[in-house]
């Protein structure tokens, strides 16, 4: 059955699943739930960019908001136009991605002032700023079309979290033997230091082994991915922590509204060395590093 949908707001359609048709001065949003496509039509002067998404919920799509400020549009770029800064850093941490599109960010002299990349990773959209030199600035907040005003979720919704506490940590001791048997047999000397069960009812096992890993496993316990952040090495201790004022601002500000999994502080010799955040940023999970004075040191993108 397909759907219209009037809104205030204006909307630049960047397909997921297929390439929708764009263009300007127009505010109807067409929608077709039997095969998932969506065509939404506006101008680039919009601070928000729509982008389709599959079935697996009821909603036909959801927004990435804040694209681009007052006073600055937008011109559809393809890949092979970006800086390779830009593609050099979705390769790095998004491995695996598939290119949707990609915009400069313009002032009205013509000036690019950075630039905004849509990809799909995971099966899900994830949408990225960056600079006008192509450093990465931020993971860009998404929204389904019943939460553009407010505070961007609600129950029953793909970002409810974001209003929830979670609850989503478990015992070590509760992990499926499948799991434990594939680190005794793959990583024998890692230490299993927190075990999440995320929303799809797969697990992520937080270890330590000369370092801190990251590794995810399916619902029924199979692995499906393993990444390393940088950590004291040694006879690092690892426990649950209150991230330092600097680390907090920097999450808020690079990945606005994300929610916050675990914190944890690495320590040698009762020495806080460093900190780890675990979160969720628009249904992506991140593991982010930071210096014990709360500084960023590096990312890895988890799923």
């Amino acid at each position: 059955m397909k759907t219209q949908l009037k809104t205030t707001y204006s909307y630049l359609a960047a397909s997921v699943l297929l390439m929708a048709g764009v263009s300007s001065c127009q505010k109807e949003i067409s929608g077709n739930r039997a095969d998932q496509n969506a065509v939404i039509a506006t101008t680039a002067t919009s601070a928000t960019i729509a982008v389709a998404t599959n079935g697996n919920t009821t909603a036909d799509s959801v927004y990435v908001v804040h694209t681009c400020d007052k006073g600055l549009h937008r011109d559809s770029v393809a890949a092979s136009a970006l800086p390779a800064t830009v593609s050099s850093y979705l390769t790095v941490n998004y491995n695996g991605y598939v290119f949707t599109k990609a915009f400069a960010v313009k002032d009205t002299l013509g000036a690019v002032k950075g630039y905004v990349v849509i990809i799909n990773y995971n099966s899900k959209p994830v949408a990225l700023q960056f600079n006008a030199d192509g450093i990465f600035v931020k993971v860009l907040e998404q929204r389904e079309k019943g939460d553009i005003q407010g505070a961007g979720w609600h129950k029953g919704g793909r970002f409810e979290k974001r209003g929830l506490p979670h609850k989503d940590t478990i015992a070590l001791s509760a992990l499926p033997a499948a799991i434990t048997t594939y680190f005794a047999t793959n990583y024998a000397t890692d230490t299993l230091v927190k075990a999440f069960q995320k929303a799809d009812a797969g697990y992520l096992v937080l270890s330590k082994n000369g370092g801190v890993y990251a590794t995810l496993f399916s619902s029924t316990g199979v692995f499906v991915s393993r990444v390393s952040l940088p950590a004291p090495g040694g006879k690092a201790a690892m426990a649950d922590a209150t991230l330092p004022a600097a680390a907090l601002s920097y999450l808020a500000t690079t990945y606005p509204n994300y929610v916050l999994d675990k914190a944890l502080s690495v320590s040698v010799s009762g020495t806080i060395k460093g900190y780890i955040a675990v979160i969720d940023a628009n249904n992506t999970r991140y593991c982010v590093a930071f210096d014990a004075n709360g500084s960023f040191v590096a990312v890895k993108t988890i799923w």
